[in-house]
């Protein structure tokens, strides 16, 4: 029987590192990265219908105000052409992540709408050709959808789960402006970096260890474009309990690893007071095998 609602949720995704290692020629780059999601984020609503509609609700939907053909819709038009049904349902978009902010949330929406449609059309649809639809929509579309920590290495494409992976509190700021990923690429120079070693995942400390030996090739670019970050950084990097702090993706987004809840909530009271115009949240890396 069909389903008359479905909703599915679009978790922030965090690069916990971030190697650039080359470039194909099709000039799209090759990665090396640890992703993980955190407990906040966006959610995809679809509702049976008779045509295809979106509504965008949520402190962020005026950003996508100009968007004439939203990812959402594109992933919910590319699943129905691969079922070969009309693409009707009524979409509803609660955004409540930043855009352009280096944390998936596009990429994340389209997920979340591929997983909720092809529960709500009853659609069964292999794990690799839905992945394989992703990639169409992203280069970050298939991790999203696999919607629990990997190694990400090519340029999206190749996911390795990871068994583990410590719930770890996490603080996520954002300065308030937008940064196109294209334009942080282009901005790149110098040399392709190394992939990184195997990762320990036997304990907490263990991969702090990892993540601080390792780095985002993307933050002198992204830097060079929003300096803002730079105050980001450092702010978090002085906070009470702040274990790492890093550049997510290609920004402006940044995280701070915390030390516990506490610590978490605390810095981001105290950053929220000093710096009321962004956007701070304080939550938790979602743990392997949800």
């Amino acid at each position: 029987m069909t389903a008359a609602s479905v909703t599915a949720e679009a978790p922030a995704k965090l690069n916990l590192f971030l190697h650039v290692t080359g470039r194909r020629a099709d000039g799209y780059h090759l990665l090396d990265s640890l992703v993980a999601f955190a407990e906040t984020g966006d959610r995809i609503t679809a509702k049976s219908a008779d045509s295809l509609s979106l509504s965008i609700t949520g402190p962020f939907a005026g950003a996508l105000d100009d968007e004439a053909d939203n990812l959402v819709l594109r992933a919910a038009r590319l699943l129905a052409g691969e079922a070969g049904i009309p693409p009707a349902a009524s979409l509803t978009l609660d955004k409540n992540l930043p855009v352009a902010a280096g944390i998936g949330g596009g990429s994340a929406d389209a997920a979340a709408t591929l997983r909720a449609l092809a529960r709500l059309w009853n659609l069964e649809i292999p794990t690799e050709r839905l992945m394989a639809l992703g990639l169409e929509l992203g280069a970050d579309v298939p991790v999203c959808l696999l919607d629990q920590p990997c190694r990400l290495t090519g340029i999206g494409e190749t996911l390795a789960p990871l068994s583990s992976l410590p719930a770890l509190p996490v603080l996520l700021v954002n300065p308030g402006v937008p940064l196109s990923t294209p334009a942080v690429f282009r901005a790149r120079s110098g040399e392709y970096g190394a992939a990184a070693p195997v990762l320990p995942l036997e304990e907490p400390a263990c991969l702090l260890d990892f993540l601080r030996a390792q780095r985002n090739d993307l933050t002198g670019a992204a830097l060079a474009l929003v300096p803002q970050i730079g105050t980001v950084l450092s702010q978090l990097e002085a906070l009470p309990g702040c274990l790492l702090a890093r550049l997510s993706g290609s920004g402006p987004t940044c995280f701070a690893l915390m030390q516990d809840e506490e610590s978490a909530e605390s810095g981001a009271a105290a950053l929220q007071t000093v710096q009321p115009s962004w956007w701070v949240r304080a939550t938790r890396l979602r743990p392997a095998g949800l």
